[in-house]
C-alpha cells in the first residue's frame, strides 16, 4: 500500500496542517519536516489552498442493478460516487428484483466490493416487491452477510399505518430504522392516470398539470413520527422537500422522538418555476417546490432539524426522459454535482462553515446508519477515508462527462463552485486530480 504525505491542507476549512497516510490510517498530522524521515516511499500531495473533509456518505441513492443495469449499474454508480467525493453510498432496494431478500442484498453487496471506488451498502425493502401488503424478509437482510440495518420503500411509500408500525416494531429490535418516502397516495394520485406531476401551487395552476400538494409529505411525517413515538422506534425521513415539513420535525424533535430527516441538493437550489420550461429534466419525486420551501429548508438544515444531505441520485436511460412531460420517469442524477450544489447552497451564502458541511454530509449520515470508520475525525489511527477539495475551482456541469450512466442531470450549463480533487478510500487514492484513477484496491477500505 502506497504511503501518502499530504501537504498544506485546510482541515475542515480552518488551520492547514500535513497528513501523513500510511498503512490504510491518518498515522499523524504535523508539520511536514516532522513527518518525514520513514525510510519507505512516500507520495507527496500538494494540497495548499485545497480542504480536507471527511469522506461524504450517501444514505440515498439508487444503482439500479440487479435488472436495471441500463440506467445504472454499482460499478458506474460507484465511479461516480468516487468522483463525488462519496467513501460510503447506500443502495436503495427498487432494482429488479426488488431487494426484499437475503439473497438480492448480498448481490448487491458482492458488487460493492468487487467494484471497490466506494463502500456499497444496500438497503432493504420494507415490504415484499414494493408492494405495500407484506413485510419483506426484514431479520433475513439483517442476518445476511450485507447486516442491513435501514430499510426502505423509497420510490413508494408505506401507506398502511398498520404495516408501518410493524415494521417499525420489528427493525428496533435489531437496531435498525425505516426510511420512509413521504407520499400519500390517496392525495398525489399514485398509479392513476390523475397522479400528481409537480408541486401544487401557482405554477402548476398556470400550466394546467395534476399538483402534488405539500399536504401529501406532512401527513406521512406527521403519522410517521407519531407512530415512532408509541413504538419506541427510529424513523428517517427521505429527501424532505416542504417548509411545513420542517416544522413537523422539528416539533418532534423537541419531544424527544427519534426522527432524523435528509434534504437532497435539487431541493436546496432548485424550484417548481423551472417547470415552466416543460423539460423532463426537473421533473422529480418529490417535485421540487417553491422560493420559501427551499429557504426554509437550507435554514433547517443550517440548524439540525434537518440532519443530513441525501443524493437520491436517480440515473435514468435518454428515453426515460426525452419525451413528454407526462410520460416522462421521475428523478435526478446527483452524486458528481452534490459537493458544489452544497458549497453554492450552503457554505457560499454563509449559512453554514466546511466544518458544519462535513458534519451533514460524513458525520451525522455515518452516525444515523452506525458506520464505525465512516466520518470520522481527523486525529492519529483513524481510517484514512479523506476528500481533497478545491472550493475555489468553478466547473460547469456537462453529464456527458459523468462517470454514471445517466445524463439527467438538472445543473447542466450551470457554473458551480468547488471540486473534489483526491478520494481516499481506506488509504487508497481512488481520485486524482479529480479524475479516477487507473487501479484501486477492492473491498478493504475499512
Amino acid at each position: 500500500m502506497t504511503d501518502y504525505l499530504i501537504v498544506g491542507a485546510s482541515i475542515l476549512g480552518e488551520a492547514p496542517a500535513d497528513l501523513l497516510i500510511r498503512d490504510g490510517r491518518i498515522h499523524s498530522i504535523g508539520p511536514e519536516t516532522a513527518l518525514l524521515g520513514q525510510d519507505v516511499p512516500i507520495q507527496t500531495i500538494n494540497a495548499s489552498g485545497l480542504v480536507a473533509l471527511p469522506g461524504m456518505v450517501d444514505l440515498h441513492v439508487h444503482l439500479r442493478e440487479p435488472g436495471r443495469e441500463d440506467a445504472e449499474t454499482v460499478e458506474t454508480g460507484s465511479r461516480a460516487a468516487a468522483k463525488g467525493g462519496f467513501t460510503a453510498v447506500h443502495a436503495m432496494a427498487n432494482s429488479s428484483p426488488v431487494a426484499d431478500t437475503a439473497g438480492v442484498v448480498e448481490q448487491v453487496q458482492r458488487l460493492g466490493l468487487e467494484s471497490g471506488w466506494t463502500e456499497v451498502y444496500p438497503v432493504g425493502a420494507v415490504t415484499k416487491g414494493l408492494g405495500g401488503k407484506v413485510l419483506a424478509e426484514l431479520g433475513a437482510m439483517a442476518e445476511s452477510s450485507a447486516q442491513v440495518r435501514m430499510f426502505s420503500d423509497d420510490g413508494h411509500c408505506v401507506n398502511n399505518a398498520q404495516l408501518m408500525r410493524r415494521a417499525m416494531e420489528y427493525v428496533k429490535t435489531i437496531d435498525g430504522f425505516v426510511a420512509q418516502h413521504a407520499q400519500d397516495a390517496d392525495l398525489t394520485g399514485w398509479d392513476t392516470e390523475y397522479a400528481a406531476q409537480m408541486n401544487e401551487g401557482r405554477v402548476s395552476a398556470t400550466l394546467g398539470l395534476p399538483g402534488w400538494p405539500a399536504v401529501a409529505e406532512e401527513a406521512i411525517i406527521a403519522r410517521d413520527v407519531l407512530l415512532a413515538d408509541y413504538v419506541g422506534s427510529r424513523v428517517h425521513i427521505c429527501h424532505v422537500s416542504t417548509k411545513g415539513s420542517v416544522e413537523i420535525i422539528r416539533w418532534a424533535k423537541q419531544r424527544g422522538i427519534q426522527v432524523t430527516a435528509e434534504v437532497t441538493p435539487h431541493h436546496l437550489m432548485l424550484t417548481d418555476d423551472l417547470v415552466k420550461s416543460y423539460n423532463p429534466v426537473y421533473k422529480v419525486n418529490p417535485p421540487l417546490r417553491t422560493e420559501a420551501d427551499t429557504q426554509a429548508l437550507r435554514e433547517a438544515l443550517a440548524e439540525g432539524i434537518i440532519d443530513v444531505v441525501g443524493t437520491d441520485h436517480a440515473p435514468h436511460p435518454d428515453q426515460a426522459k426525452e419525451c413528454e412531460w407526462n410520460q416522462a420517469a421521475m428523478g435526478m442524477t446527483g452524486l458528481e454535482t452534490a459537493l458544489p450544489v452544497v458549497q453554492h447552497a450552503m457554505v457560499e451564502t454563509g449559512l453554514i462553515s466546511w466544518r458544519r458541511f462535513a458534519e451533514i454530509t460524513s458525520v451525522r449520515p455515518s452516525e444515523i446508519y452506525g458506520h464505525g470508520h465512516q466520518g470520522r475525525p481527523f486525529a492519529q489511527g483513524e481510517p484514512a477515508n479523506i476528500i481533497l477539495v478545491d472550493p475555489s475551482a468553478t466547473t460547469t456541469v456537462q453529464p456527458e462527462n459523468h462517470a454514471t450512466k445517466g445524463r439527467n442531470s438538472p445543473f447542466r450549463g450551470i457554473e458551480l463552485p468547488g471540486q473534489v480533487r483526491h478520494t481516499f478510500l481506506g488509504g487508497h487514492q481512488v481520485v486524482l486530480d479529480g479524475e479516477l484513477a487507473t487501479s484501486r484496491t477492492m473491498g478493504n477500505a475499512a
